[in-house]
């Protein structure tokens, strides 16, 4: 299998999932604006996104799939069926009593995540309502991450890579259909979004039975004391233990976040979302791409004990992450308003607001290298099936984060541009730690060329970085707000003439795609 060949039809799909979600906020931010009321859906939907994270996309799937590559590799898929069955079995079970409590404590969930709501006591009220609504979407996607471990496992990626864009799809027709129809009926507008991510999550969970059931691997549930009983349940749970702690760390670090930015005034958790939006484009379509590819071949790699091939897999994406999320920051920082206002600035999106996106999204732009490498580094670890290294570098980067938030926030009095950046600059610090431990351990030996390599990838960002910082100058991107058209053609034109001077400022330095190109 040639890995960069699937991790460009990861990144495609990844990029049609981040389009529509574009899309999605782009509708959003025009209906509804950044109010009260947004900040409570987006509080709202914050609670079992964190959630997903916690348990579906992070612990679990860190557990899971070096688990499962390993019993794939050394025992065949019949023995390695009877894992899937029962842990899918257990997972069921703890999924339904988690949504059964979330809907029951949802206003405690509330409470911790956005205290500040309660100075618009409706807010408030509708956050609760639709946390409720929302909860049983964590259990829809934590079923969809084992799908997904399974899928990726046999070297199937088009389906989990595609899964997302119909969230996005629900969410549209949510905000750009049923929202108007709920204001008819005298239902508050907002609403519309929650029923929307519901959906979304069925259509998700849905597409994944066909995809299974044609590799032979779609679940069957088995007695519960049967799938208790599996060894690979408990080798699963006891690798999701610290796993669970590290994912909780860095959402820690969001909710209390989101926590102080609800104290900072209306619309400040609305300015953050859509910054984090924009960010998680490349986040996405860079980091998630590659640690989805690599770390079933880690895992694999590992149990056949080809330690050089484990090294070799790491330098790869290590790689990949210089010459494209560097170029991807120096935009982010250079570039940003003209990003935001071209997306955002519409409707009930005004000028203050777009103002204030903007300076968050250069805060995360400042450490989107090690948001995308730690994409990279963490799978380093998990497929060796060490969990317990990245909790402890997460912990203190935990209590660095809350330090900067009080140098940013109010030492230097940047406000809501503080809790980005300190977020931005915890995800360097995070990364550089990962890279240490790796090296330190021996998993990780630099293959030859990475100075000049280094070097060929700065100057090339440097010249991109001046291009778009021109080009923001060059036009008023607020004032076009009137002609969309015209600054779409004009963003469109301006990335990808960059695009353009950034690989060809490459290749004129020596550098070859052929050098990317990696069979796992």
């Amino acid at each position: 299998m040639n890995l960069l060949r699937a991790a460009s039809t990861v990144s495609l799909f990844t990029l049609l999932s981040r389009i529509t979600g574009l899309a999605r906020d782009t509708l959003v931010a025009a209906y509804f604006g950044a109010s009260a009321w947004t900040d409570a859906y987006n509080v709202a939907f914050r609670i079992p996104n964190l959630l997903r994270r916690l348990f579906a996309e992070g612990a679990f799937s860190a557990a899971f799939v070096p688990i499962l590559g390993e019993s794939r590799t050394r025992v065949g898929d019949e023995a390695t069926r009877e894992l899937v069955d029962s842990v899918a079995t257990v997972l069921v079970m703890v999924l339904v009593a988690t949504c059964v409590l979330g809907v029951v404590g949802a206003p405690v969930l509330v409470y911790l995540m956005a205290a500040g709501l309660r100075r618009s006591p409706e807010a408030f009220d509708a956050a609760v309502v639709m946390t409720r609504f929302m909860f049983p979407y964590i259990g829809f996607m934590s079923l969809v991450a084992l799908a997904a471990g399974v899928l990726n496992t046999w070297k199937k990626f088009v389906v989990p890579a595609a899964t997302p864009v119909l969230l996005n799809v629900a969410m549209i027709l949510a905000a750009g259909w049923l929202a108007p129809q709920f204001g008819h009926w005298g239902i508050q507008p907002i609403y519309a979004l929650s029923a929307g991510v519901v959906l979304g999550g069925v259509l998700q969970l849905a597409v994944q039975f066909p995809a299974l059931a044609r590799i032979g691997m779609l679940p069957r549930l088995r007695r519960p004391s049967q799938a208790w009983r599996h060894e690979g349940v408990g080798r699963v749970l006891k690798q999701m233990a610290p796993a669970v702690l590290g994912v909780s760390v860095a959402q820690l670090s969001l909710l209390i976040n989101t926590q102080v930015a609800s104290f900072l005034g209306s619309g400040t958790v609305s300015w953050l979302f859509y910054a984090d939006r924009l960010m998680e484009f490349p986040t996405g379509l860079l980091g998630v791409a590659l640690g989805v590819v690599l770390l079933p071949q880690l895992s694999a790699t590992r149990a056949r004990g080809d330690d050089a091939g484990y090294s070799g897999l790491l330098d790869w994406g290590l790689r990949l992450v210089v010459l494209l999320a560097l170029p991807c920051a120096v935009a982010l920082m250079t570039f940003a308003e003209p990003l935001v206002a071209t997306l955002f600035h519409y409707g009930a999106f005004d000028r203050e607001d777009l103002r204030q996106t903007v300076v968050c999204l250069r805060g995360y732009g400042a450490g989107l290298l090690g948001l995308i490498a730690i994409k990279v580094l963490a799978p380093g670890f998990y497929a060796r099936q060490d969990t317990r290294t990245p909790v402890r570098i997460a912990v203190v980067v935990l209590c660095l984060t809350q330090l900067m938030n009080v140098l940013f926030v109010w030492l230097l009095d940047m406000g809501h541009a503080g809790l980005a950046l300190s977020i931005g600059v915890a995800a360097l610090i995070n990364a550089g730690w990962l890279l240490w431990g790796l090296r330190k351990r021996g998993s990780y030996v630099p293959a030859p060329g990475w100075g000049r390599f280094l070097v060929q990838a700065g100057l090339a960002s440097l010249l991109l970085g001046a291009g778009l910082a021109a080009c923001a100058q060059a036009l008023d991107w607020a004032a076009l707000r009137a002609t969309p058209g015209l600054r779409i053609g004009w963003l469109a034109l301006c990335i990808t003439g960059g695009a353009a001077v950034y690989f060809a400022v490459l290749l004129a330095l020596g550098v070859r795609p052929r050098q990317f190109m990696r069979r796992g």
